[in-house]
Formats: structure tokens, sequence, C-alpha cells
């Protein structure tokens, strides 16, 4: 299986451009030092959680945007290597390059990926951060397997779940804080890909009638599902 690097963070809303461009810029580096795929996905529906969200993950401001991004590597050696390559490459901007957000809140880490096509650029996305018992990996990856395919089943394009391998604590913030982790849990990141939002409001409309999505909830492995963050997502740069 192939190896992501998951990131979360707030951009200035009237940035948006300035963001894109940039990330667009970037994305080019990452490829020609061997990421696979690079995705840039804009807050589009993102919940205010009474406990924790995606909002509180990267203490979003009001006039903020929270963004959701992958890069896919061949593997943990080839991402090492291509991170690496990437920071010391000239076209990225050096170290004085003006950023269009607060990289101090950036949530990030690399993900050891479980299941899923992750190599499909979705047309609109629903991602999930959320805390799985870490010695339950096996029933957990099972669990997905069927939820995975029941999404398949209702018009998803592609359904990807990856478990935490590199996540650092963070100083100000991380994907620890974000759910609110505890010290025998791992962080599971996933996403659910479509076409567009009419498949997505259809797939979802079915997936919660299905009496299956009890049967197959994360929650039946221990997953503490109050714990959960997610929103939706649009891509706003695909390379």
């Amino acid at each position: 299986m192939t190896y992501i690097d998951g990131c979360v963070l707030a951009v200035p809303t009237a940035n948006k451009e300035a963001y894109r461009k940039m990330a667009s810029d970037a994305s080019a580096v990452f490829v020609r030092h061997g990421a696979l795929a690079f995705l840039e996905g804009w807050g589009e529906d993102v919940p205010q959680g009474k406990v924790n969200c995606l909002n509180s993950a990267v203490l979003k401001k009001q006039d903020e945007t929270v963004m959701f991004s992958w890069i896919v590597w061949r593997d943990r050696a080839a991402r090492d290597a291509g991170n690496s390559a990437v920071m010391a490459d000239p076209d990225l901007g050096g170290a004085g390059m003006e950023m269009p957000f607060d990289g101090s809140r950036m949530i990030y880490g690399g993900f050891e990926h479980l299941l899923g096509d992750a190599m499909t650029a979705p047309g609109v996305f629903d991602a999930t951060v959320m805390p799985v018992p870490a010695a339950r990996k096996v029933e957990y990856k099972a669990a997905a397997e069927k939820m995975a395919a029941l999404f398949i089943e209702h018009g998803a394009v592609s359904v990807v779940d990856s478990w935490g391998d590199d996540v650092p604590e963070g100083k100000v913030n991380s994907f620890h804080t974000a759910i609110l982790r505890k010290p025998d849990e791992a962080v599971v990141l996933s996403w659910i890909g479509w076409k567009d939002a009419a498949a997505q409001a259809a797939g979802w409309e079915k997936i919660m009638a299905d009496p299956r999505m009890a049967e197959f909830s994360p929650a039946n492995v221990g997953t503490q599902m109050g714990r959960m963050i997610f929103g939706s997502f649009k891509p706003i740069v695909v390379a």
C-alpha cells in the first residue's frame, strides 16, 4: 500500500486565490520529488462541534476557512526522502517566503494507507479524523472495509482509510489534540470521495437509511465516535 501525508489548516477566506496559487506551485515540486498525488480541499461544510471539531483543531478564526489536504507517496521511505528533497528545493519559495496562512496552527502527519483508492481525485469529499484503540487495528480495518463497500454501493467513487504512523505532537496543536487522543489510541484519517455534490447528497441519504450503517460502524471496535471530527470539502488543487 502507499503512504499518505495528511494536513489540516486554516486559511483566511480572502486569501483563497493566493493559497491556491501557492499550493499549485508547491504541488509541482512535490510531484518532482516522488509524490504520486497531491490534493488541497477547501472547506464547504465544516460544522462546529460541541466537544471538538476541525475548526477547533486548527484554532480557526471567524474570517478563515478550513483546508483538508493530502499527498500520496509510494511508501514511507519515498515520503521521507521526498519531503527532505522538497524542503531543500529552491522552487518551493525558500525560508523567507510569505505564507498566505498561519503555519503555526497547521496540523499534519504521516499515515499508513489501510484501504481504498487514494489516487482518485473526487469532485467533493467528506473527511474525518478519529481516535481508534491502537490494539484494535486489525478489527478496525475489517470494519472499515465493510463500511467502504457500503459507501461505494451508494455512489461514492472512493473511500480511503489511513492509520497514524508518524504524527508529531506539535507545540500549538496537532492531530492528537484535535481528537483529544488518549495514550492507548491511534489517529485514523479517512475520506469519502464523490463525483459531485448531488451524488454526495443522494449517497448520504441512502447511507443513513441503510440498516447496515449501524452494523458496520467503527464504534463496534471501540472507536469513540463522539470525538470524531469531520467536514465536507471541494478540491481546489489536484496534481
